[in-house]
């Protein structure tokens, strides 16, 4: 039987990969699927690890021939996800975990309409501001485009099944492995967990 795909979304800094760092060990039958980018690699980021890097010209051949799920220009760069990894993962009866900006996610949401969609928000933008200010990786310019766009990606929260707000790191994971234990058949269906609506 084919693995689900799952998407887990929202802004910049609220924590995605936070969050599936602890939840994803701890899910026997969850795969990450890593996401291509054509921007350079932070300090201590690994290829094949955190993101597959691809020159500009292998993301337009990609892009080409289909070979993305789907791909969005962000914060001035390209982000997509591999068709081929997704698919074979999932092929193989892998529940796949994406995660993905909203722009990419209404994409897979479009093509793969039986996708579970998750986003997760963080408490207020003033937080959100903070955190991207805390981590020291963007610059001044590039934090405050993340924040604007944060502020829409937000309005559009009610489009996903499940909205868990990153405020508390300890319970978002357990909401987030709980909720997605659900859907793999490794928990009852709990009302405490249901999706937003």
């Amino acid at each position: 039987m084919a693995g689900k795909l799952f998407v887990v979304s929202g802004p910049s800094g609220a924590g995605k990969g936070t969050l599936l760092a602890q939840v994803v060990p701890q899910t026997n039958s969850l795969r990450v699927a890593i996401s291509a980018t054509t921007r350079q690699p932070r300090e201590g980021e690994r290829e094949g690890v955190d993101y597959h890097f691809l020159s500009d010209d292998k993301f337009d051949e990609l892009i080409a021939t289909n070979g993305l799920l789907e791909w969005a220009f962000v914060h001035g760069a390209r982000y997509g996800t591999l068709r081929s990894e997704v698919q074979a993962l999932m092929k193989a009866g892998e529940h796949v975990i994406l995660e993905i900006d909203p722009q990419g996610a209404r994409q897979i949401k479009s093509s793969y309409p039986d996708a579970i969609m998750i986003f997760i928000e963080p408490p207020s933008l003033e937080v959100l501001s903070q955190r991207l200010h805390g981590r020291g990786t963007d610059s001044a310019a590039a934090i405050e485009l993340r924040l604007a766009n944060a502020a829409e990606e937000m309005a559009r929260a009610t489009e996903y099944n499940k909205v868990i707000v990153n405020d508390d790191l300890s319970t978002a994971v357990d909401e987030l492995k709980s909720y997605i234990e659900q859907h793999c058949g490794n928990q009852p269906e709990s009302n405490n967990y249901s999706a937003a609506v």
